[in-house]
């Protein structure tokens, strides 16, 4: 009489037959996640794919600028949205997974042979300059070091690729930055041996998906939640955050 159990539990949790997929939705944030033709590509994006196969959800994962698409998850227009932070406003409209998705490394990086001294403190960076991009947010310690005034920014750029740039042409002393999205342009410029990162890491900041708060989807959230935790467990987590490495 197992297997007719199996089966029961099999109908009550899988999804039926021709089941209309999820909607997910995210941003252009390679290596994390990217748009690469008409595939979306990344580790993050892998991990999502992988979570869901193992709970038989079938998923459509589709990029867009980052204030639409979180709109889209808090309005219920898409289903579920990934990798954000957790905040309070976010908090009061989604449902967030309560294991992460990914880590998002804060660092700092200067030009081979600048030779400046990090011990992790950053007010002793008062005399250097920094780049940033703009609208984007570093965490709280870089930005809590902004406002007391211990560090300043003198490059503010429009996106990652220009950023280095400016690095690189000495427009600024130090690119603060995520740490696996610099190392990615890096790779992709071929610059990797003209940039250092300095140690420690300014934060660690861990992001989630986090689901629309429609009718049905808490369950379809903490199975989520299940999948995820035994992808840690078997390994297969770490080989998937492992392709996007330094």
């Amino acid at each position: 009489m197992a297997w007719i159990a199996a089966v029961i539990l099999l109908l009550l949790t899988g999804p039926a037959a021709g089941a209309s997929a999820l909607e997910l939705v995210t941003l252009q944030y390679p290596p994390y996640q990217y748009q690469d033709g008409a595939e979306v590509k990344g580790f993050a994006a892998d991990i999502v794919r992988e979570a869901f196969r193992r709970m038989g959800v079938p998923v459509h994962i589709v990029i867009y600028p980052w204030g639409r698409a979180l709109a889209m998850a808090q309005d219920g227009r898409a289903d579920a949205i990934f990798t954000l932070y957790r905040t309070p406003e976010r908090e009061a409209r989604l449902d967030y997974s309560h294991q992460v998705l990914a880590p998002q490394v804060v660092s700092l990086f200067t030009r081979k042979g600048a030779d400046i001294p990090f011990d992790g403190r950053l007010d002793a960076l008062g005399a250097y300059r920094f780049g940033v991009v703009r609208s984007v947010n570093y965490g709280e310690a870089f930005e809590a070091a902004l406002k007391r005034g211990g560090i300043r920014v003198t490059e503010t750029a429009a996106s990652g690729e220009q950023n280095l740039d400016m690095l690189l042409a000495n427009r600024f002393d130090i690119l603060v930055s995520n740490r696996l999205g610099a190392w990615d342009i890096l790779r992709r410029r071929h610059a990797e041996r003209l940039v250092v990162e300095l140690r420690p890491p300014l934060e660690d900041i861990p992001s989630y998906i986090a689901f629309s708060r429609k009718p049905g989807l808490a369950g379809v959230r903490d199975r989520f939640d299940d999948a995820l935790a035994a992808m840690k467990h078997d390994g297969s987590y770490a080989k998937l955050l492992g392709q996007a490495l330094p």
